[in-house]
């Protein structure tokens, strides 16, 4: 048997071997594209790679009823069998019953809460609804980073994923602008401890979305107002949007 030759093979390339792992990291990064309102956008999507669909039913501009989103969720069945995005609601300090309301007309998958909602609230909405919870932490552009371990470590095992956003003092939720990225890399360390994924929202565009991705191998990441133009969702922003992530 002839034995294998391997003195000719190269030795791999550092900077090869980077790429491979930054690209690797952004294709199981999950997307979520929120703030839907309308339906022909929404079709115009399919099949675009993207995780979640975002639905506001808090106080906002992009606020829509129950039954619009229902409408909206039933779009999500045209997407290939395989492919079709999860739907979140986002909410402000709502009550149990505000949700199961809105769960009767819009068959959510997620409850994404953004207010001041203890871990006792989460838990129940998980159990008595039967859907995901996603937790916001809202942080301020200049805000000092605080004891982010007890800050989580309250909500282990009461929720499913953390989501980093800009805190908007007049609605309460997300603000569309970016906070100090270099706050990410605590949260993560604890998340990651913890396998509970994070997401990061705030100011993400297809500018600076590979640049946020190079820096921080999230699970996921969350986009508003960076695929609008005048307000109004923009389906030339959101395709690259999804790219620009999975580049």
């Amino acid at each position: 048997m002839n034995k294998q030759n391997t003195s000719a093979v190269p030795p791999l390339n550092d900077s090869l071997v980077k790429e491979d792992k930054e690209s690797s990291s952004k294709a199981q990064t999950k997307i979520k594209i929120c703030g839907l309102q309308s339906v022909e956008v929404l079709k115009s999507m399919i099949p675009l790679p993207v995780d979640y669909i975002g639905f506001v039913f808090a106080r906002s501009k992009r606020q829509v009823t129950p039954h619009q989103a229902g409408e909206l969720i039933s779009v999500l069945q045209q997407w290939p069998e395989g492919q079709r995005p999860q739907s979140a609601g986002v909410f402000v300090n709502p009550d149990l019953d505000e949700l199961a309301s809105v769960i009767r007309e819009a068959s959510l998958d997620i409850i994404q809460l953004h207010g001041n909602e203890t871990p006792e609230f989460c838990q129940q909405v998980r159990n008595t609804l039967g859907v995901q919870v996603f937790k916001v932490i809202s942080l301020s552009h200049n805000q000092q980073q605080s004891d982010t371990a007890a800050q989580l470590e309250m909500y282990k095992g009461t929720v499913d994923a953390f989501l980093l956003d800009t805190y908007d003092p007049l609605y309460g939720g997300g603000s569309g602008k970016t906070f100090a990225w270099e706050q990410i890399h605590a949260y993560h360390e604890w998340t990651a401890a913890h396998h509970i994924p994070l997401f990061v929202a705030g100011g993400l565009n297809p500018e600076n979305v590979n640049t946020l991705l190079s820096g921080y191998p999230l699970e996921g990441i969350d986009v508003s107002s960076g695929v609008e133009t005048d307000g109004t969702k923009d389906i030339a922003k959101i395709k690259s949007f999804v790219e620009r992530a999975r580049a």
